[in-house]
């Protein structure tokens, strides 16, 4: 969904965001108001019940996914925590060859973590751990699960430690299938500019060329936040 040249910078930008957060935290990048079609785009369907919220659309088998969530998304949280602001993830089911599956093991285990009481970024919530289990097979060890969707769903089942069983009583749920409607219209955002993509307030699609740190992409998160 992005060019060549957009995927380079996009790992430039992540690289930079890694390298930099110990600045972060004592010193704020200084940045221009937001502009709209340059640092954001609206929405044509903004999304309901996202007032303070940054959803992150993303795909196991998207290398920049991966990338964020390993080097920029635990560290933004952490800063954005601070205003009350929460991430919420949508899995990208039309991307990857298993992308439904993916998509409903992952709407199942969010359900399983919020009955638990654990956050996106516990080290013991079931979401993170089958999560980077995929990314790293994916990723890491060029795994493409052959076999079929068993083998691919093996992959999250024993990493979330729970039965298939489990799953599909997880996955019946209400809430679980809330969380899936809401996840169809993660194609419609990821469209626009590719994945990852992160829309603030529900209605702000983030330029992801134009951010130029961790800083920088935090500072316009809150003021689009502000909008």
């Amino acid at each position: 969904m992005t060019t060549l040249t957009g995927r380079k910078r996009l790992l430039t930008l992540i690289t930079a965001m890694f390298l930099l957060p110990a600045f972060s935290f004592a010193a704020p990048a200084l940045h221009a108001a937001v502009r709209e079609d340059v640092d954001y785009v609206t929405l044509a369907k903004p999304v309901a019940g996202m007032d303070r919220a940054v959803i992150e659309v993303f795909s196991y088998d998207c290398t920049f996914c991966y990338k964020h969530d390993q080097m920029v998304i635990p560290n933004l949280a952490k800063i954005l925590a601070r205003d009350g602001i929460r991430f919420v993830p949508w899995h990208l089911k039309t991307r990857g060859r298993y992308g439904s599956q993916a998509s409903e093991l992952f709407a199942s285990l969010l359900t399983k973590d919020e009955k638990a009481g654990l956050g996106l970024f516990d080290d013991r919530a079931s979401f993170k751990k089958a999560k980077f289990a995929y990314y790293r097979a994916y990723h890491d060890s060029r795994e493409r699960w052959d076999r079929g969707p068993e083998s691919f769903l093996k992959t999250g089942l024993d990493a979330a430690g729970i039965s298939g069983g489990e799953f599909q009583k997880l996955l019946r749920e209400p809430a679980t299938q809330a969380r899936l409607k809401d996840w169809d219209g993660a194609y419609e955002i990821a469209r626009i500019q590719g994945i990852p993509a992160f829309v603030v307030k529900g209605k702000y699609l983030l330029s992801m060329k134009n951010l130029r740190s961790l800083d920088d992409m935090a500072a316009k998160i809150r003021e689009l936040m502000a909008k």
